[in-house]
């Protein structure tokens, strides 16, 4: 697995357009292969139920989808070898494959805007997004302003409403169950770079609509979560495991105390205490509040 991702990394690193996107393929390759199951295996375990299997698909669309091999959930993938030796990788700061993302997407933002580039910046958010979620700890990335920076320069008026919804994603996964980038994100007057885009009428409908949801999102009340280890029933054992050395580079200088802060220094804010933050940007924050407590999406709190 070192040597694909070193040959990855290679063509990341380069600022020629086609290496990088031939890196970002790679990448792709590699978490498909490890997120996906094993097509072959089933066949060859019950080829007449596969081909029963097919036969009902063809029937109920018109086309054979047995080429796309089914996502492994959560449980199996925490079990399987390869995601494993993935996930002990990307513990370290050599194999990292977000650190090399984010590097990327700062040269491909150097670069100017075009086409092929933004396309370019399309497939690395969606990998970033991927990856946070594969490897939680690698969300203390986004706990350096530098990193938080580039997703708020994403924001900017003069990106395509592509982009800007999809760097809207990839900022909503590096802040769930993260509350110390969510102070780093309000350090940055990310908040303002959020309402101002909200407000403009230059902005896209279609990113409008991302921004409310992220406003939802914000709203929510925190709880300690990430990078504490505490049992829950809910994730494999994999994942309930020490900080990540990772993790715990990134976090030590960004530590900051506040009034709800934990006993190790990170800082959950309420609903109420987001609200006044979010009031000094936008003036009609208490009908958000109010549709947030009659609707309680993702069960009222977020980690």
């Amino acid at each position: 697995m070192e040597s694909l991702l070193s040959l990855a990394f290679d063509n990341l690193s380069s600022y020629d357009g086609p290496k990088v996107r031939k890196g970002l393929r790679q990448v792709e390759g590699l978490l498909a292969q490890i997120c996906l199951s094993n097509a072959n295996t089933k066949a060859k375990a019950s080829p007449r139920n596969d081909r029963a299997h097919r036969g009902r698909d063809s029937d109920n669309d018109g086309s054979d989808t047995s080429s796309t091999p089914p996502q492994k959930d959560l449980a199996r993938l925490s079990r399987d070898p390869a995601f494993r030796e993935f996930f002990k990788l990307q513990e370290g700061f050599e194999w990292n494959v977000a650190m090399r993302l984010i590097s990327t997407l700062d040269r491909l933002m150097a670069k100017g805007g075009d086409g092929g580039n933004d396309l370019l910046i399309l497939s690395s958010l969606d990998l970033i997004q991927g990856l946070l979620l594969l490897h939680p700890p690698s969300k203390s990335l986004f706990a350096r302003e530098q990193n938080m920076n580039l997703l708020l320069d994403l924001l900017e008026p003069y990106n395509c409403p592509a982009i800007q919804s999809a760097t809207l994603l990839t900022l909503v996964t590096a802040l769930i169950d993260t509350p110390i980038n969510t102070r780093t994100f309000e350090s940055l007057d990310g908040l303002l770079t959020v309402t101002s885009l909200f407000k403009s009428r230059s902005t896209a409908r279609e990113v409008k609509l991302k921004l409310v949801e992220f406003l939802y999102f914000y709203l929510m009340p925190e709880i300690p979560s990430i990078p504490r280890a505490d049992q829950r029933d809910s994730v494999p054992a994999m994942f309930q495991r020490s900080p990540s050395k990772l993790a715990g580079a990134f976090n030590a200088d960004s530590r900051r105390k506040r009034s709800c802060s934990d006993p190790e220094g990170d800082a959950y804010l309420t609903t109420e205490e987001k609200q006044e933050l979010l009031s000094q940007h936008l003036s009609s924050v208490e009908e958000l509040v109010k549709d947030l407590r009659t609707c309680a999406p993702f069960g009222g709190v977020v980690c």
